[in-house]
């Protein structure tokens, strides 16, 4: 069987696995769904983003607007429509460059050992004693408020977690016979840290790159509903949840749409970092 064809195979593999048990399934088709909707908003959403119909504020939910309508007239559909799109990029690129930077430094860490290794892990250690959101705000408060600002501070608050994990599996695979013939055939550091050990951390980093993506949008939410790292009129859906807290009686629609979305998406990522551990734990299928 050719490269290609195993490929296939193990990606269908992967497919029927996520899809084999109701949770996860229920996980990737609700990750799937905010995806599209995150690609295809601006195309499907019927109103713009701050789009004022000064004759239909404070509707409820109908036909005409699915979510209602806040005090300016804005279709609450639509912004959480569009909302997605941000939120799922800056969780996506945060986590992403947290994976890539967290994976480089817990790959040279681990299979360095000694002090450098020391130095490095109680380096992380001091920044893991500090709960996400406090090392967030003080991140934030020394930064220009901006989108990379936010960028910054998932990879700083995601970084050291990805690298001690990696760093695990460097530990329990770095004697193993395979890459102890990769040194003593004279390979290079990166051959043997990228070649021979990183992808034994595959499993792990999938499963770890899910969970990350979860909280860095819960993250996100939190500081915009904050008011931090993000400016109005925002279509972040924290910050949706915040300026809609003074119309549970006029509106509650306006509050309780965005703040579904923010759990309804967290929830179903977290489902399908379970499939994923699964199809971490599979062994591949011999016909392939």
């Amino acid at each position: 069987m050719s490269a290609s064809q195993g490929g296939r195979s193990r990606f269908r593999q992967a497919v029927a696995i996520l899809f084999q048990q109701r949770s996860s399934a229920i996980g990737t088709s609700i990750t799937l769904i905010f995806v599209l909707a995150a690609l295809f908003g601006p195309v499907v959403a019927p109103y713009g983003l701050n789009q004022q119909l000064t004759s239909a504020t404070f509707q409820p939910p109908s036909l005409a607007h699915w979510f209602g309508t806040d005090q300016l007239g804005r279709d609450v559909f639509s912004r959480v429509l569009l909302g997605a799109r941000d939120i799922l990029a800056f969780a996506g690129v945060g986590t992403l460059l947290a994976i890539i930077l967290g994976a480089t430094i817990g790959l040279f860490s681990g299979y360095t050992g000694g002090v450098v290794d020391e130095i490095i892990m109680r380096a992380f250690d001091g920044l893991l004693a500090l709960p996400a959101m406090l090392l967030a705000l003080l991140l934030l408060a020394s930064l220009a408020s901006s989108d990379l600002s936010v960028i910054i501070v998932l990879v700083v608050v995601y970084t050291p977690i990805v690298a001690r994990v990696v760093r695990s599996v460097v530990l329990s695979v770095k004697e193993l016979a395979y890459v102890r013939a990769a040194r003593l055939q004279g390979e290079g550091l990166g051959w043997i840290l990228y070649r021979a050990i990183l992808p034994a951390t595959y499993p792990a980093l999938a499963v770890e790159g899910a969970l990350r993506f979860s909280y860095a949008i819960f993250l996100i939410a939190s500081l915009g509903f904050l008011g931090i790292g993000f400016q109005p009129p925002s279509d972040n859906w924290g910050m949706m949840v915040s300026d809609a807290r003074q119309l549970t009686s006029a509106a509650p629609w306006a509050l309780y749409f965005p703040a579904a979305a923010i759990a309804v998406v967290v929830v179903g990522v977290n489902l399908l970092a379970d499939g994923l551990k699964r199809i971490a734990q599979t062994p591949p299928d011999p016909r392939s």
